[in-house]
């Protein structure tokens, strides 16, 4: 019997969707898609498991009853992503584990490193750890000073030879000369280890240090470990080859802690299996968007599980034929435009560049994709920091189900998430009020095309009248509020309209990280939209960031199962450098590469792959000497690593540095193609029939218009390139898709919905007054007043003339220039405050990631800001406290230095300049450790706000190293004083030279 049915399956914490490739009974394969509650043990004891018997039954019409192993014969793969080991380090709900760690640093990973994310709480709670026990290993290497001159080995680098380092002297894995001091006492180590397994403990992480360079020590207490009968051995070494002491360690203590937990789950999962399951392909999903096999799947490879496949999914799906010019395709090496719209107008032959937009029912995921992964080497989850590659997913605690506030004068969307019990007010569970019941409230879902699974007995529709009686409620409130500073009410409408405004602006700002911080065009990117509330968003969503082409997959509800479909299979091997980058460590470079890549190959064809199935990519893990952050450059066959790295830089930071780069690691990629992509099926523009009618007739409210009357149209009803004009819904059994006015849809031949900016200037209808009810659903009445409405082009002006608030001084905004007229909406406020504070959080990461200095790139003593353009505070960062209480002065002081009647009237600020200062007591300074730069930033020739950044500095000149000397009298004593500097003017870097008095 064949084995023709394959199974991708994306375990979620809410929903389980299954992606079956099943035959169609005709010698061919057809698919079938499936949701089902991740947890309902009143019906089945496992989620994957009963979407598999489902889908077997349904297809082959065979009973397969849930009380006996499910048959295997008909099988040929299972493929799954999982949430089980991010749950598992959220909740803190992992296997037992014990620290292995070098004598002395007991306490390493308890006090990790200076992150402070919430400075700002009143009660800050350190993450728990995920070891019970702490055995110490008596053993120490070290690096001994070399002769060379570098950073590290000082000003006078001859004289360490003179510097005794008693012990063996051996060479490392990177050819680093090491000290090994004291061998591990495996006497002592064997009886500590014993109490650890009479504790009922079978899993430990080995972090000793120096062992990412020379693991012999690692390798020693490993095969002890494993003699003893422990079930788990990570070593550090093993699980992630990297320098970094700490992270390495957070990263073994992940996978001892992770893994069998995992492993359970899969134990249990293949229980209810039959005999056959050991000849059925079993692979799972990991972080960095490839398969591996069940036996390779560890815990620190897991964390992004589901959300790789959704990553994937986009990747390889964004693809459409628009029956002119061809095939767009995001997988494809070039596409033939920037934003490709889906008309097959203006192409350029550049790679297609997709934005991922995954918005849940909690949470929303981001994403990039140009042709490549984007990977990240490091990243923090739960507290816990992981050196592993994962793919660049940016979540915000903003879906569906987010709460709505009205705080502080301010509207407030989440963090809090209403979930799925009790939900929205609309569920009718006694739930709070949520982005769902905003889009509700505002006809952009409809009661009607939802499923009746709500209510206490889950057998009601969606509570539309319970919503608007919510939001009546939270609208008095917000007018009551505002009534006493003489500001306009607001309808219910209005007030639905702000809560999505805020939470489409909380949604940019990771989008804004992922593409401009990084030196990306927003504007020339594709909007790929996934996800059960995404389709309400994308039209707004791609206003707001300049996007003119959104893309939604047929199967965009389930789109992970779908990525886990088509991911490769993958295996990655990295071993540390420590080498400069010149061409005269090419050639050993190359050779490392090469015997990695061997080994990685290897593996693969271990599992059934031909030479002809397999690619390798090779990399170098590049730094300039002294900062601290790497950029994994990839090493193309005939091109200069060098160049590409500073191409990187460049591009991200906006500048280059003057020294050495460094290669910190080499690895190598190999992956196994799997499964063929999908094909796009050509678009005949030949035999289009004409739109039908609308299915319902709704009314919808949007911004700067108001309500419109929105034709729905059912998306089973719809063929191929048929276009929809906005305002429309668009509706099936799993999404509903808004297309707001000034957008087109087109159905693509293969039934996805293709996204962009209308081609032609038109009149739409006019927008419904207060006597026009929808047709089918009577939800408005004596509470609406809507103001006289525009015609889009007019609306489109109004947001533009909002966007650029900035363009102008505050008192030209004012009929008599008087600030103390500003009228302030708090929607705006709301959406201007993410923007800003957006701002200054990239402020702060990219100066920590460029920096040199250990005070800044690690003790992270630095605040970043913006402030206007008489100085006072507008954003700052979650920084320190001591640097921002006292920053606005110190802005202030600037202007008024160099404003009317100031010492620096006559020179005055120009564009380009960059000013300098510490000064505590004239110039509004901390300590004078603490430099503060500031920068002016003008449009049409005025300052319109500034920007500032102030950092602890190791020393400032004063009498005693630290420049904070405890008997000092005078000021001057303590270091330089500066009162003003232009460290940049006129956009040139000064040179300040001092000279001492006698």
């Amino acid at each position: 019997m064949m084995r023709d049915f394959h199974f991708s399956i994306d375990r979620g914490g809410t929903f389980t969707d299954v992606f079956a490739k099943v035959p169609d009974g005709n010698g061919g394969a057809t698919y079938r898609v499936l949701k089902l509650l991740s947890e309902d043990p009143a019906n089945y004891p496992d989620a994957p498991r009963e979407g598999i018997r489902r889908v077997l039954e349904e297809a082959t019409g065979v009973p397969h009853p849930r009380d006996v192993p499910l048959d295997t014969s008909r099988i040929g793969s299972i493929r799954m992503g999982t949430t089980v080991a991010t749950n598992a380090l959220l909740e803190r709900a992992g296997e037992h584990t014990a620290l292995v760690v070098t004598a002395g640093l007991p306490d390493l990973l308890h006090i990790g490193n200076q992150s402070r994310p919430n400075i700002f709480d009143l009660e800050i709670r350190a993450p728990d750890d995920l070891y019970d026990m702490v055995v110490e290993v008596n053993e120490a290497v070290m690096l001994p000073l070399g002769t060379t001159p570098s950073a590290r080995n000082g000003p006078t680098p001859h004289l360490n030879a003179s510097i005794p380092c008693p012990g063996d002297h051996v060479v490392s894995t990177t050819g680093e000369d090491v000290c090994v001091r004291r061998r591990p006492d495996m006497h002592k180590l064997r009886q500590d280890l014993q109490a650890v397994i009479d504790a009922g403990i079978s899993s430990i992480a080995v972090v000793l240090k120096h062992a990412a360079i020379y693991p012999q020590h690692e390798k020693m207490v490993g095969e002890l470990a494993k003699h003893m009968g422990f079930k788990q051995v990570s070593l550090s070494h093993v699980v992630m080859p990297m320098v970094k002491m700490v992270p390495r360690g957070f990263t073994a203590a992940a996978d001892a802690y992770l893994t069998p937990h995992i492993l359970k789950y899969v134990a249990a999962f293949q229980s209810g299996f039959d005999a056959g399951l050991q000849d059925v392909q079993l692979l799972f999903m990991q972080s960095d968007g490839g398969l591996a096999p069940v036996h390779g799947f560890s815990g620190h490879k897991a964390i992004l599980s589901g959300p790789a496949g959704g990553y994937v999914g986009y990747a390889l799906t964004t693809a459409w034929d628009d029956g002119k010019r061809g095939k767009v395709s995001a997988a494809a090496a070039t596409s033939h435009s920037d934003a490709a719209p889906c008309d097959g107008s203006t192409r350029n032959n550049k790679p297609l560049q997709v934005i991922g937009f995954d918005m849940g029912g909690t949470s929303t995921d981001v994403s990039r994709y140009a042709g490549s992964y984007e990977h990240v080497f490091e990243s923090t989850t739960a507290g816990i920091t992981i050196q592993a590659p994962q793919l660049d997913i940016n979540t915000v605690a903003a879906g569906g189900g987010s709460r709505l506030f009205y705080r502080a004068g301010l509207f407030a969307v989440g963090p809090e998430s209403c979930r799925a019990h009790p939900g929205p007010v609309c569920y009718k569970k006694g739930g709070y009020l949520a982005i769902t019941d905003a889009n509700l409230a505002l006809g952009r879902i409809l009661p009607e095309t939802f499923p009746k699974i709500f209510g206490p007995k889950e057998n009601e529709p969606l509570d539309a009248t319970g919503t608007v009686s919510a939001f009546e409620e939270l609208t008095a409130a917000i007018n009551a509020s505002e009534e006493s500073a003489k500001k306009p009410a607001k309808t219910v409408d209005e007030v639905a309209m702000g809560f999505i405004q805020v939470a489409n602006e909380t949604m940019c700002r990771p989008i804004r990280a992922l593409t401009q911080m990084k030196g990306y065009d927003a504007s020339a990117h594709v909007l790929a939209c996934f996800g059960g509330a995404g389709g309400q968003h994308a039209c707004a969503i791609a206003t707001a960031l300049g996007m003119k082409t959104i893309f939604i997959h047929r199967y965009a509800g389930v789109l992970s199962a779908v990525g886990i479909q088509l991911a490769d299979i993958v295996q990655e091997a990295q071993e540390p450098a420590a080498v400069e980058l010149t061409f005269s460590e090419f050639p050993g470079l190359q050779a490392r590469l090469v015997g990695l890549a061997a080994i990685a190959a290897q593996q693969l064809k271990q599992q059934g792959f031909k030479d002809r199935q397999i690619s390798v990519e090779h990399y170098l893990n590049l730094r300039y000497s002294g900062t601290d952050v790497a950029v994994m450059t990839q090493w193309v066959e005939g091109s200069d690593p060098a160049a590409a790295f500073a191409a990187t830089y460049q591009r991200e930071f906006g500048f280059v540095l003057d020294r050495p780069v460094v290669v910190d690691d080499v690895r190598v990629r190999a992956t196994g193609r799997a499964a063929d992509l999908p094909a796009v099926q050509a678009l005949s523009t030949n035999s289009i029939p004409p739109l039908p009618a609308p299915a319902l007739n709704s009314s919808t409210y949007f911004e700067g218009v108001g309500r419109m009357p929105t034709p729905v149209y059912m998306l089973d009803q719809l063929a191929g390139g048929q276009q929809v004009q906005g305002p429309a819904l668009l509706i099936d059994n799993i999404s509903t898709i808004l297309i707001e006015p000034g957008w087109d849809a087109t159905i693509t031949a293969d039934h996805n919905v293709c996204i962009g900016v209308s081609q032609q200037q038109q009149h739409p209808p006019q927008a419904q007054q207060q006597s026009q009810q929808p047709q089918h659903l009577n939800l408005h009445h004596h509470h609406q007043q809507n103001p006289p409405q525009a015609p889009p082009q007019q609306q489109q002006e109004h947001q533009q003339q909002q966007h650029l608030l900035l363009q102008q001084p505050l008192e030209q905004q004012l009929p008599d220039g008087d600030l103390g007229q500003v009228e302030c909406d708090p929607i705006q406020l709301s959406i201007f405050a993410h923007r800003f504070m957006g701002i200054a959080e990239q402020m702060g990461r990219v100066l920590q990631r460029t920096s040199i200095s250990v005070n800044i790139k690690e003790r992270l003593d630095f605040s970043c800001a913006l402030f206007g353009p008489d100085g006072s505070l507008v954003a700052n960062a979650p920084h320190l406290p001591v640097h921002l209480g006292a920053m606005s002065e110190a802005v202030r002081f600037q202007v008024a230095y160099y404003g009317p009647g100031g010492p620096g009237e006559q020179e005055g600020l120009q564009e380009g300049d960059v000013l300098l200062s510490n000064h505590p007591q004239l110039a509004g300074g901390s300590h004078l450790p603490d430099i503060t730069v500031i920068t002016p930033v003008f449009n049409q020739g005025q300052v319109v706000f500034f920007v500032a950044s102030r950092g602890h500095h190791a020393d400032i000149g004063g009498i005693s190293p630290g420049s904070m000397p405890p008997n000092s009298r005078l000021l001057v004593e303590e270091g330089a004083a500066i009162v003003s500097f232009k460290l940049v003017q006129h956009g040139a870097f000064q040179v300040w030279t001092h000279k001492a008095c006698d």
